[in-house]
């Protein structure tokens, strides 16, 4: 039995773009987030308020969030790493935030230099000031299928960091296959040990497709009854602590599979995949699989009608 309905958050603006080297302006990013949300996307994360000296591509975080057009009925979200980034945020007008911690301690110490438990006390104060301007917060769980220090990591390891963070108020608890080495077992094994803390709805599966496992992994977790899916448009980014690793699975690859399948996302196929094909060509990189094939397909009708 497969979900009837997910709901797909497209994290291309921010874990996409700020691993691309090729550095954006805000306008392409903003008309980025809007191509998402015209085409259905019922949630997009646009950017981080993180130090423009480690992410130098979300420098215009605070512009990008200012000028923001809302769509009704999209849910927008900002990455924060602590009270300033997240006071900032708010003070530029976001609506919904998201932390994040890692499955390791190795990671955690290398990427936000303080252990886990150092981190969530990190996370006190922004779930105090979230809680009393009932701002939604969301937590994300780096490493969680493998990581590039310490190797596999143990299901029951992932499952303790998020009884953790849906224990504070994080409303969704995304696990994040950062570096795309987790495999369909791996990904059945590691939600089994989860939704015994945390409730399947308030689950999600973020999955990188470095050795081409991603769609695998995602209909797996469907098989568990996740319905909540982080994706990326044209499969943007990657991950600058693993060598090879690639970007996230593509949203179109995604949603191709979904509508195959007969689950419905309020995606426009079509639509994604021409946002795609629009930003691979800003950035010169090759669009997603099925976004590729789905415009040659039209385009090759196109000339057909012309003949």
């Amino acid at each position: 039995m497969l979900p009837r309905k997910v709901r797909i958050l497209d994290v291309g603006p921010r874990d996409g773009l700020q691993n691309e080297a090729k550095p954006l302006s805000a306008d392409i990013k903003l008309e980025l987030i809007d191509r998402l949300g015209a085409a259905g996307l019922p949630a997009i994360e646009t950017t981080a308020f993180v130090s423009p000296r480690w992410v130098p591509q979300m420098a215009d975080h605070t512009e990008v969030t200012k000028r923001l057009k809302h769509r009704p009925g999209v849910d927008y979200s900002v990455l924060v790493p602590n009270i300033q980034g997240y006071e900032a945020a708010i003070a530029a007008g976001a609506g919904e935030v998201a932390i994040f911690a890692a499955a390791t301690e190795v990671f955690s110490k290398r990427n936000t230099n303080c252990t886990i438990d150092q981190s969530f006390e990190r996370f006190a104060p922004i779930m105090s000031a979230a809680k009393a301007a009932n701002v939604r917060v969301r937590g994300y769980i780096s490493v969680a299928l493998g990581c590039p220090y310490a190797g596999p990591v143990p299901a029951q390891q992932v499952a303790s960091i998020a009884a953790r963070l849906y224990a504070i108020g994080c409303y969704d608890v995304s696990l994040g296959d950062t570096i795309g080495a987790g495999t369909p077992a791996q990904t059945r094994a590691m939600f089994e040990a989860c939704v015994k803390h945390v409730p399947i709805d308030r689950l999600a599966g973020h999955f990188h497709d470095t050795y081409g496992q991603a769609l695998a992994n995602i209909y797996a977790s469907l098989e568990m009854g996740v319905t909540n899916f982080d994706t990326s448009v044209a499969g943007l980014g990657g991950c600058p602590y693993a060598k090879g690793a690639t970007g996230n699975v593509a949203t179109e690859d995604v949603v191709y599979m979904m509508d195959g399948l007969g689950i419905e996302t309020g995606i426009d196929l079509g639509k994604v995949a021409e946002a795609g094909a629009w930003i691979s060509g800003l950035l010169e990189r090759a669009p997603s699989r099925a976004g590729k094939a789905l415009l040659a397909k039209r385009a090759a009708a196109a000339e057909a009608l012309a003949a």
